[in-house]
């Protein structure tokens, strides 16, 4: 069994099937439970499990396999990943703010313990209203540091319990970015292998639309 430890107000520190320590709150006591028998119920162990949450913002405009790489990456790490797409009056984008929650659904949304929203004023109120500890940003190469670096800091001064973790996708996704998939398919180049196949329909369809006019 796991070794016990003293808990707030003297009251001991139990085992839980040799799998996890849980320390008693209050001072409440609980006995040792018996092999596969919990003597708990849901709530009162809901005390003790907190879950790990973060958020990966961003305009998403639109999702690359590099954004669905470190999401993958970031929910291996984490019990939930929230994908929230920031509402910016000041950066024209491609897609509505909708379409792009819509492309995200499709995508990112199918992915295990991963959902998607959007959120409108600071990343740091945003986090502490979703109960995240932390912030996921994807670092692409050294160019991408010293602003990542700058917001970082910033949102560590704002909001002191909400940490930035940088991850970084695979290799071959390196070079990757929004802006260079929209200029590829604007000029009529083929995106299927950036982005996934309803990015790349969408994509399709939004710069067809354009030529038509």
């Amino acid at each position: 069994m796991l070794p016990e430890a003293s808990g707030p107000r003297g009251c001991k520190s139990l085992s839980l099937c040799q799998a996890w320590r849980l320390d008693c709150k209050h001072g409440r006591a609980f006995e040792r439970c018996a092999l596969n028998s919990l003597p708990w119920t849901p709530s009162e162990l809901n005390v003790f499990f907190i879950m790990r949450r973060a958020i990966y913002p961003g305009s998403f405009d639109p999702v690359t396999n590099g954004h669905l790489d470190v999401i993958e990456r970031a929910r291996k790490l984490f019990d939930e990943v929230i994908v929230a797409v920031a509402h910016n009056d000041e950066k024209q984008a491609l897609f509505s703010l909708q379409e792009r929650l819509d492309l995200l659904k499709e995508t990112a949304a199918k992915i295990d313990n991963v959902r998607t929203t959007q959120f409108d004023g600071l990343l740091v109120e945003f986090a502490a209203a979703q109960k995240a500890t932390a912030v996921i940003r994807g670092l692409r190469a050294v160019s991408d540091f010293e602003f990542e670096f700058q917001m970082a800091l910033m949102n560590r001064k704002l909001e002191a319990s909400v940490e930035t973790i940088f991850l970084m996708p695979k290799e071959e996704f390196t070079y990757l970015s929004s802006r260079l998939v929209k200029e590829i398919a604007r000029l009529g180049g083929d995106v299927s292998s950036f982005v996934p196949p309803a990015v790349a329909k969408a994509l399709g369809k939004k710069f067809a639309a354009s030529r038509k006019k």
